[in-house]
């Protein structure tokens, strides 16, 4: 019984359910990339480039036969998923950037508060400062 309850503590957490929801937002992200780069960056750098179609760029180790299929290195794909990997890279550059920014900002809205604190506390009644000063004084002659 307890193994099934680790379980259902482990999964109802908040981090697990975190963790899905990135999964998820992330292979989303990745099909907005792939898209990004095949279909908008690809084609009009194809066209600069001369007409290339990276999709069909491969170097051909063996011709198809009637009986096998070719043998290629397809550079062309692995240029596009190449390009992919720099864009969610640098998108996950200006995340981590940006968030280490917020976390920073909110430290030092949190310092300035403590010191904001610090600096309102009244100060005591005349009588209690001399009764502080009088302790203080009674403590050196000792």
């Amino acid at each position: 019984m307890s193994v099934i309850k680790e379980f259902k503590d482990f999964a109802v957490k908040g981090n697990a359910v975190d963790l899905a929801v990135g999964v998820v937002v992330g292979a989303a992200f990745g099909a907005i990339t792939k898209s990004l780069v095949d279909d908008i960056i690809n084609p009009p750098l194809g066209f600069i480039l001369g007409g290339i179609d990276f999709n069909n760029m491969a170097f051909v180790l063996r011709r198809a036969t009637e009986t096998t299929e070719a043998v290629t290195i397809n550079y062309g794909a692995f240029i596009n998923t190449l390009i992919n990997f720099v864009i969610i890279a640098f998108v996950l550059f200006l995340v981590v950037k940006t968030m280490n920014h917020m976390r920073t900002q909110m430290g030092k809205k949190a310092v300035d508060e403590e010191a904001a604190k610090e600096k309102e506390t009244p100060e005591p009644p005349a009588d209690v400062q001399l009764l502080t000063e009088i302790r203080d004084l009674l403590k050196t002659t000792k």
